[in-house]
């Protein structure tokens, strides 16, 4: 083993890389709240709540409520089984390693590729929402024309621009070292949770109603089994949130004792997600003036704005913008280190030029400019074309939950085998609870994809006016998996990626 620059890693944890096959190139910068933030951020409740509440409201009244736990114990169990695999396998590009080392490198391949697009148009989705909270906080972040509503031209044309700005912000301070990002990371999420702290603590305060009152009212969407559709539908709102928390994994060669600082991240920034997010959808249900199509359109914004001063509101969409950046931040990380482990295996075409890391920051800076500027990318399509973008950017929910399930099939098959997942020393270990929750990770994460990817009318087609917008997340994940099959058979027999086999030992318990 050659020796390691104390200032890069610990021996101990570059040990532990090499016998995965990789040299030790990144710089280790991220302790252990660090971590969580990471993973934290990218759920981003005080972002995604916010965004999505009105989505779930409108879909299934305020009974919607109970999607929330229920997403939970799917998304849980998912997170179980990726807390374990951390602890074995801490590498970047998580989801891609672990899933080649579960079934080979050709389902390796296609779930680091659904990820990556996953995570690229998740970057554009989360960055240009920026224009829904910068130009009410001040006027002068209205660049382009008057109307700030995001579904204009003058509103879709400066939330590109927002957008834009919020990543490339965003790529420099990635380049800049692991270290300065985990410092702006933790910052941002310490502010996160402050402003959802102060969000939930106001709005109970405020409160209308009980919570049974809240939660026990479907809105006009039926009783009983006629319901069913309809909480169906609005389920989607807890599963666009709930996923993301695998990203203090995807940072493992930048952690510090990864194999036990990673298992512990990824079920903390779950879990108080979970809570959080919780409280403050039933905070927003009590507190709401009323139950109606107000709340459906405003969302948790129209209810701050009726209930609080206008000073407090402002700040407090100052802290989402806050939340905004720092998700954008580490989402695009965990792109970055995505494409990197895909590129340093000789995955991806110009794998090598891909995978430079760069000497004095220890940090893959061409990867981040390369995520970065396709982001941008998807972001042009949201000039004239609104609808279609927030079909793409639905259906990238659709794509990681589709990549999780390559790594949660395969490592229940091992199981159901008796083949065991141990690698090293355990960390983190299910052992006899290994199957229920594998199972529990496999059925309900299948069901979700189904059900997020189901052709609504109301979800991709609201305006009832293009079959092709209601079929897109069929079409979209179709052509993914076109595309990907060509460039998988471009770079399938290339050189570069150590044997999966060799890091997972299949023998019997």
């Amino acid at each position: 083993m050659t020796a390691i620059d104390p200032a890069i890693s610990s021996q101990e944890d570059a040990s532990t890389l090499e016998e995965l096959g990789y040299t030790q190139e990144l710089h280790r910068g991220i302790g252990g709240y660090a971590a969580f933030a990471s993973g934290f951020s990218f759920v981003s409740i005080l972002t995604t709540v916010f965004a999505f509440f009105p989505l779930g409201f409108a879909l299934g009244g305020p009974a919607f409520f109970f999607t929330w736990p229920i997403v939970f114990v799917c998304q849980f169990c998912v997170c179980l089984v990726f807390a374990e695999l951390s602890g074995k396998f801490p590498v970047a590009g998580a989801i891609y390693q672990w899933s080649r080392r579960l079934a080979g490198n050709a389902v390796g391949w296609f779930a680091g590729w659904f990820m990556l697009v996953g995570y690229i148009v998740s970057i554009a989705a989360l960055a240009i929402a920026m224009q829904t909270v910068l130009p009410p906080i001040w006027s002068g972040f209205q660049l382009v024309g008057q109307d700030m509503d995001p579904l204009s031209v003058d509103g879709a044309t400066n939330g590109i621009i927002l957008g834009a700005v919020t990543i490339v912000l965003c790529t420099i301070i990635s380049a800049a070292g692991v270290r300065f990002m985990a410092r702006i990371t933790v910052t941002g999420v310490t502010l996160e949770i402050i402003g959802v702290v102060l969000i939930i603590g106001a709005m109970f305060l405020t409160a209308e109603r009980g919570p049974a009152q809240a939660v026990l009212d479907t809105g006009g969407h039926g009783t009983g089994v006629s319901y069913l559709p309809a909480f169906l539908a609005s389920m989607l709102m807890a599963a666009y949130v709930m996923y993301g928390f695998d990203s203090a994994a995807e940072l493992s060669e930048e952690t510090r004792n990864p194999r036990k600082t990673a298992p512990k991240a990824i079920v903390n920034a779950l879990l108080v997600s979970f809570l959080g997010g919780g409280l403050m959808i039933l905070a927003a249900l009590m507190s709401a003036p009323e139950l109606g199509d107000d709340l459906a359109h405003g969302g948790m914004a129209w209810v701050i704005e009726s209930q609080l001063d206008t000073w407090l509101g402002k700040t407090l969409l100052g802290l989402v913008a806050v939340a905004i950046f720092s998700a954008t931040l580490a989402i695009q990380a965990s792109a970055s280190r995505v494409m990197f482990s895909m590129a340093r295996d000789n995955r991806l075409p110009f794998g090598s030029f891909l995978a430079r890391v760069n000497k004095r920051t220890g940090t893959p800076v061409i990867t981040g400019i390369a995520v970065s500027t396709l982001a941008i990318a998807v972001l042009l399509v949201n000039l004239g074309q609104s609808s279609v973008f927030a079909a793409i950017a639905s259906v990238s929910v659709v794509i990681v939950y589709l990549a999780y399930l390559m790594v949660t099939v395969p490592a229940l098959v091992h199981r159901l085998r008796g083949t065991s997942l141990s690698y090293g020393k355990p960390i983190m270990d299910l052992g006899r609870w290994g199957i229920p929750v594998n199972m529990i990770a496999v059925v309900m994460g299948g069901l979700l994809v189904v059900n997020i990817g189901w052709p609504r009318q109301e979800v991709y087609n609201p305006a009832g006016d293009s079959l092709f917008l209601q079929y897109f997340a069929v079409i979209f994940v179709a052509l993914t998996l076109v595309v990907g099959n060509v460039a998988y058979r471009v770079v399938k027999d290339r050189d570069g990626a150590p044997d999966p086999v060799d890091a997972l030992v299949g023998r019997k318990d």
